[in-house]
């Protein structure tokens, strides 16, 4: 049995399904950063601007004590998982530097072509969603000044697909974003600073908010299960070795620190700003909160103008694995600068990237995408796998009860990914049928 490289060669693999070959060249740069240059990544992913959304796409549907403990409790059980995938990173004396290159080498040539095509399905909603917030920050800017209706949310979001190609041509792997991570801290300080101060000045002076769930019993039910997803969506990012592979040795050690720091220190933004938006608003709370605050114009137009562009940077984030594949089965390596390499990106980052621009404009549905994303994806490469993962591959060196723990983990996420994809279809269908395609929302 085989299993291809990025090269395109076959891997030959043990009877047992496990790969037996060393671990793919990579056109990418790995084992150079710190714990905290990584920390910052990973808190990079979890307060972009998607963090504007939470009050309204959380909150609202689960109100506050499902909501507080729905989110606490997720990031506890994220840590977990995600320690599991960690802790595998040198499993079989070799480095797995994908999230597929893990998996195949646990369970053979199937398992590595599924987990590819769930992680390109997580890593391109993402993407998309990346782009669709990019654009509505920018209409809100538009909107601050000239509100005529002249220029649609699609137009908009052509725009912020084209900043994002052009940064994608710019930035050539994970580990050259050092100094675009201590910009989007910057950029994520102003909006998340921003939308705090002005949602708490509106809550200080509103009158006594609504925070009932709406909808009937019907839509509560499909709405509730949505916001479940999308708190999983929350926290996890689906391409933990893609991450941990660029991180200095030791290699668990420093990604356990970085993990930590992750769901501390870089938790504490979110909490800020999804609280205390829909303390201020209640059920009217948007799936943009900037859409709610009320202040001067140049502090609305600033936040969103940071939002746009932080925007971008996350979405490099995860768009590097395709970039990665893309760059090694091609064998572009060299200097970034190269007419050869530097057109390689031109061409094909960009019309990857205009592909998930299309779809943007098409299905602008923010929330609808984030709880698509949980529940196809980040529920099975995050929990269902990492789980049943770990399982296998410390099978012997497990008791009885921690080999119930992660079945019952494998058995009760693997439920939830379906009923979680039945309620964010659903909530498409509605959308879709309020809005057309291409919705100026």
């Amino acid at each position: 049995m085989t299993v291809p490289d990025f090269e395109g060669n076959p891997q030959k693999l043990r009877d047992d399904g496990a790969a037996d070959v060393e671990v793919p060249d990579t056109a990418h740069q790995i084992s150079r950063d710190s714990w905290f240059q990584v920390g910052f990544v990973l808190t990079t992913g979890i307060n972009s601007a998607y963090v504007l959304g939470y009050s309204g796409t959380i909150m609202v549907p689960l109100g506050w004590i499902y909501g507080v403990v729905g989110l606490i409790a997720a990031a506890a059980i994220s840590l977990y998982a995600n320690a599991l995938i960690a802790k595998l990173h040198e499993f079989g004396g070799r480095r797995h530097i994908r999230y597929r290159d893990l998996a195949g080498h646990i369970y053979g040539g199937k398992a590595y072509s599924l987990t590819w095509a769930l992680q390109y399905i997580n890593l391109f909603m993402i993407n998309t969603g990346f782009i669709i917030l990019a654009g509505s920050a920018l209409k809100a800017v538009y909107v601050l000044f000239r509100d005529d209706h002249q220029m649609k949310l699609p137009y908009f979001i052509a725009i912020a697909g084209f900043m994002c190609a052009v940064f994608a041509v710019c930035i050539p792997h994970l580990s050259a974003m050092r100094i675009w991570l201590g910009f989007s801290t910057v950029f994520n300080l102003i909006f998340v600073v921003t939308a705090f101060a002005l949602s708490l000045k509106d809550g200080l002076k509103s009158p006594a908010r609504d925070y009932s769930i709406p909808g009937s019993t019907t839509s509560k039910i499909f709405t509730t299960i949505g916001a479940s997803a999308t708190i999983v969506f929350t926290y996890n990012t689906g391409m933990l070795p893609e991450i941990q592979a660029t991180i200095r040795q030791p290699v668990v050690k420093n990604m356990m620190k970085a993990l930590y720091f992750q769901f501390t220190v870089g938790g504490l933004p979110l909490y800020l700003v999804t609280f205390t938006g829909y303390w201020a608003y209640g059920s009217s709370t948007s799936s943009y909160l900037l859409k709610n605050v009320h202040g001067p114009v140049w502090l609305k137009a600033t936040a969103n103008i940071a939002a746009f562009l932080q925007s971008g940077i996350a979405l490099h984030i995860f768009a590097s694995p395709m970039y990665e594949f893309l760059d090694t089965k091609y064998g572009i390596t060299g200097s970034p600068l190269a007419l050869k390499n530097l057109s390689f990106r031109v061409l094909v980052r960009g019309g990857y990237l205009a592909f998930n621009t299309f779809v943007a404009a098409l299905l602008p549905f923010l929330g609808d995408f984030m709880s698509l994303t949980g529940a196809i994806s980040t529920f099975p490469l995050t929990f269902i796998l990492a789980n049943h993962m770990y399982l296998v591959a410390k099978k012997n060196k497990l008791t009885s009860l921690q080999k119930l723990w992660h079945w019952l983990n494998v058995c009760f996420f693997g439920i939830m990914s379906v009923a979680a994809a039945i309620a964010a279809l659903q909530l498409i269908a509605v959308d879709s049928k309020t809005y057309s395609f291409f919705a100026d929302l």
